[in-house]
């Protein structure tokens, strides 16, 4: 049997492919929902309030909804557990079509919401379709043999974890820890914890022992408001409150996703102008994990990405320059830079990133007095001049109103 993708057999080839490069593969993993159930079943619900999950609206009732999975297709070859409606904490069921769909809870004995989600909408446990319970022992138990059973099958590097603001969040511990011991390396792990407050994900983080990545959603809402505010965003406070800034070692940094591009339900799709600039940001710095989004490079529903040059720029300077210790310059409103230092194991390495988001600017930084007399120049083809590198180790870089500059030595 094989998915609209291809065989087994042809992804387990495509993943040994990418290996022989060193690339590595990560699955994304979306654990929090079930949909496209096998039969219906009976049960009782109780109707809540979207906008406060643990506000209750009328009395439980018996609905029949599709909440049974047999599986039939798997033929128990891996696994021979089947889901029914006690393995699921909530479910959404349309009482008309002119309506938003309902948010029911699900009764059983000591079943509730799961408490180590996220506070929005009162308890965000229920997302869409079948919620699972991840309070189940049961449910807890097959995800856990999944993981263990997925990674060894495929020889996985690591997972992007989906959603997990709706998820219990020491399942979510104890998944990597059993996965993780399964093997004999520490897999990589990145969750998506949509929320742009960095208190949240501060805490999320201290709860789950600092065991796996996020998206540092707060810094993409600060590109987000930047490209939006233009010269009125105070580009200083441009690294504060980030995970980049407070937890380096956790911190996948994007500028736009698959959830943040136009017509999506979390829309915050950072403006063209600024791509270039942000991208400079998350992909020169010394600290973070940066992810460029597949739409920013390759284009979205056949339409070619204005980015692609800028970014295979960007990305060549990271390749050959972006090493060393770095020194922040984030000291203007407008015109901001970094520097990085080079180390000896990359020849010419080194560069210095200058950012405006207002008219022309310059500033002065420091490269290395070890590098007095050394001619630099623009990579990104918006200045022309080239400069020489002071007997003190510095020059004055320049950059053009709302653009990125990158200087390296020629």
């Amino acid at each position: 049997m094989r998915t609209k993708y291809g065989t087994k057999q042809e992804l387990k080839a495509a993943i040994d492919e990418c290996h022989k490069y060193q690339v590595q593969v990560y699955l994304d993993a979306v654990m929090n929902q079930k949909c496209g159930a096998d039969y219906q079943e009976k049960f009782k619900v109780q109707e809540v309030d979207p906008k406060d999950r643990n506000k209750n609206i009328g009395d439980p009732v018996e609905i029949e909804a599709y909440t049974g999975y047999d599986f039939k297709g798997r033929n128990n070859k891996y696994s021979d557990f089947k889901y029914h409606w006690y393995h699921f904490s909530g479910i959404s069921k349309p009482e008309n079509p002119d309506k938003v769909e309902n948010i029911y809870r699900i009764l059983g004995e000591g079943k509730y919401w799961s408490q180590g989600v996220d506070g929005e909408n009162g308890n965000y446990d229920y997302l869409l379709g079948n919620n699972l319970d991840l309070d189940h022992p049961e449910v807890i138990t097959d995800l856990l043999h999944w993981g263990m059973w997925v990674v060894r099958e495929l020889n996985l590097d690591g997972f992007r974890l989906d959603a997990i603001k709706h998820m219990e969040n020491q399942f979510i511990k104890e998944f990597l820890e059993a996965v993780r011991a399964s093997r004999d390396y520490k897999l990589f792990a990145v969750g998506e914890y949509w929320n742009g407050d960095f208190d949240s994900l501060q805490n999320y983080l201290n709860t789950v022992s600092k065991e796996l990545n996020l998206f540092d959603v707060p810094l993409h809402y600060k590109m987000w408001q930047a490209s939006k505010e233009g010269r009125s965003f105070n580009l200083t406070s441009f690294p504060d409150d980030t995970l980049v800034s407070r937890y380096p070692a956790n911190a996948v940094t994007f500028v736009d996703n698959h959830d943040s591009q136009r017509g999506s339900s979390l829309e915050s799709q950072v403006q063209d102008w600024f791509k270039p600039i942000a991208y400079g940001i998350i992909l020169l710095m010394k600290k973070g994990y940066p992810c460029v989004f597949y739409g920013d490079y390759y284009g979205i529903a056949g339409k070619p990405s204005p980015h692609r040059i800028i970014l295979d720029i960007l990305l060549d300077a990271r390749r050959r320059y972006a090493y060393g210790e770095q020194d922040y310059y984030f000291d203007h409103p407008n015109t901001v830079g970094l520097v990085r230092r080079g180390d000896k194991d990359h020849p010419g390495s080194g560069l210095a990133m200058l950012i405006s988001n207002g008219e022309d600017g310059d500033k002065v930084m420091l490269v290395g007095e070890e590098r007095k007399g050394e001619v630099w120049h623009e990579i990104t083809g918006s200045i022309p001049d080239e400069i020489t590198i002071g007997d003190d180790g510095k020059a004055k870089f320049t950059v053009k109103g709302g653009k990125i500059a990158v200087w390296v030595q020629k």
